[in-house]
């Protein structure tokens, strides 16, 4: 005798298989979260393609919770990262979407996301027709009112020709700064970066007055620590100027000539100037 199936529940079996393996395939393409109290991390693999790869680092956070860009502002500390253990892995770039201001609560100023946030990997293969697997040890903080440290260890190999995460690795790419140049004719740019007296620098930016405009200097190294600068009040009619001083620079360093970055974020755009400091 042949068993007889219900169709609904044959349709629910069949459904239900069709989820399990979509859900497989997905977890290819991302590696388990790694959770701890406050947040929770995973990589994300792009589609196979060439020697060339594009891959992410996925943050989540609580509520009230962040974490920082590689430069924290007046405090905080910036993420690390370590590719060494990856296998057909010559190299790893990772790339960071503009972040956000926020009080650090002791005054001061810091960079960095909230809520999630996913950074770009520009992962370059050894040998385009081997296995790819990238391991990553990574350190980074999490802050409330104080903050945590955070170790995490993930590991994912790319293996997807069309992967489930190449709408979210493409939105995370847009949201990374785009390079340009002062005076560029654009509605978002830098005008002109100039030194007044010894120890400041002011910068006029071209905006729509409606947009909020932010602006952040990072020096020639890590080690330089300037401050995040400030809008000044008064201004010509269509520029807006920001204003900070050269401190926080290391020990013997000159700002004379010095290769600044300067990001500049108003609304969705985002845009990366590097200036030589006259």
């Amino acid at each position: 005798m042949i068993p007889m199936v219900p169709l609904r529940a044959a349709i629910g079996a069949a459904a239900l298989c069709v989820a399990c393996a979509m859900s497989e395939v997905r977890a290819e393409d991302a590696s388990p979260w790694q959770r701890d109290a406050h947040s929770a991390l995973r990589l994300l693999a792009g589609s196979r393609s060439g020697t060339v790869l594009l891959g992410g680092v996925a943050i989540q956070l609580q509520p009230g919770w962040k974490t920082y860009w590689r430069t924290p502002g007046d405090s905080g500390v910036p993420p690390r990262f370590d590719f060494s253990k990856s296998d057909n892995v010559e190299a790893v770039t990772v790339l960071w979407p503009a972040p956000k201001k926020f009080d650090d609560g002791a005054g001061g100023t810091a960079l960095g996301y909230k809520h999630q946030v996913v950074l770009p990997l520009r992962i370059v293969a050894k040998s385009a027709d081997k296995p790819v697997t990238l391991r990553a040890n990574i350190s980074y903080a999490v802050c409330e009112k104080i903050c945590i440290p955070v170790e995490a260890h993930a590991e994912l190999a790319f293996a997807s020709v069309a992967s489930t995460e190449d709408g979210t690795l493409s939105d995370a790419l847009n949201a990374v700064p785009k390079p340009a140049n002062v005076g560029d004719p654009t509605p978002l740019t830098i005008r002109d970066v100039k030194r007044e007296g010894k120890n400041s620098v002011l910068v006029d930016v071209t905006a729509p007055e409606a947009k909020e405009v932010s602006l952040f200097v990072e020096g020639p190294t890590p080690d330089w620590a300037l401050p995040v600068p400030r809008l000044v009040e008064q201004s010509q009619p269509g520029v807006k100027r920001f204003t900070f001083e050269l401190d926080g620079l290391p020990p013997g360093a000159s700002p004379d000539g010095a290769a600044l970055k300067l990001t500049l974020v108003g609304g969705d755009k985002a845009y990366e100037f590097n200036v030589n400091l006259n």
